[in-house]
């Protein structure tokens, strides 16, 4: 089987959110080269400590592709610790995402690619809370699988794009494998910590991507954990190897549909999330294990 390695490391630095005073946003992938980190467009970690007062953020529309938020921290109210949304957003859909009170949060959100076929499918929404994520428990390492699959383990997440991610918390020293078909573009962050894939030794805040293969079948990830521990996150998916038009809120195959996108918003054509029939929202039911 072959081993995948880390081609190469980035340290994302942080900056000033559009949420103004107290929001931090790192681009973990800033959407500018997305040949090769297809299928996934762009990614922010997103820490949130506001002070209250006015509303910040609002209702905004997306299309042609779906976010997924992994909450790190959450707020006890909207946003629940170790959960998951996915929200595809396929022909358009508006959601909103407006803060006022005083709120401390931590969250990931990704902009995933779809196959060019299920561009413009029926907008829908997957919610997975902390106590539904599959997991995988030992007293050195607990391995929360919100996509993808781990030691037979699978999450009930339904993908367009197969895509793999893992939460991983390991003790001092502590070495676990995670196999992804060798297709697969990937990489981890590293929340807390230092890990080790093959010969490469990760530190926190730091994005390590793995080496690209063409190869059929399945490849494997060892990761070691330092001495103090680690906690990281591994996103692996498949690439769709077709180019994308990204404008604003909006991901397409041709210019033209950028423009058709606005117009309907404009027009008022696209629901809202709220408003989606209860058909397409689904939330997901508990499987835990214990090894």
């Amino acid at each position: 089987m072959k081993q995948r390695i880390i081609e190469h490391i980035t340290t994302p630095q942080g900056h000033q959110g559009f949420l103004g005073e107290g929001h931090t946003a790192k681009a973990l992938i800033d959407g500018k080269d997305f040949a090769n980190t297809d299928p996934f467009i762009l990614l922010m970690d997103d820490a949130l400590n506001l002070p209250g007062g006015k509303p910040v953020g609002g209702p905004h529309p997306h299309a042609g592709f779906e976010t997924v938020t992994l909450v790190l921290q959450g707020d006890n109210r909207d946003w629940h610790t170790g959960s998951l949304e996915l929200m595809t957003a396929g022909k358009g859909i508006i959601h909103t995402e407006e803060i006022a009170s005083k709120t401390h949060m931590h969250i990931l959100q990704l902009w995933l690619a779809l196959p060019p076929e299920k561009r413009w499918i029926e907008p829908s929404w997957q919610q997975i809370l902390l106590e539904d994520v599959p997991t995988l428990k030992t007293d050195q390492a607990e391995i929360r699988i919100y996509s993808g699959s781990i030691h037979n383990l699978h999450s009930p997440l339904q993908n367009h794009t197969p895509f793999t991610l893992v939460d991983f918390t390991l003790g001092k020293n502590t070495e676990t494998r995670q196999e992804i078909p060798a297709e697969y573009n990937g990489f981890i962050y590293v929340l807390e910590g230092e890990v080790t894939v093959g010969k490469s030794k990760v530190t926190q805040g730091q994005v390590a991507w793995l080496d690209r293969s063409n190869e059929a079948g399945e490849s494997e990830l060892t990761f070691i954990a330092g001495e103090q521990g680690t906690r990281f996150v591994l996103y692996a998916g498949k690439p769709h190897k077709a180019p994308i038009v990204s404008y604003g809120p909006f991901i397409a195959d041709m210019n033209k549909d950028i423009i058709r996108l606005y117009n309907e918003y404009h027009a008022g054509q696209m629901p809202h999330l709220n408003n989606l029939p209860e058909s397409r929202k689904t939330w997901h039911r508990k499987v835990e294990a214990f090894i």
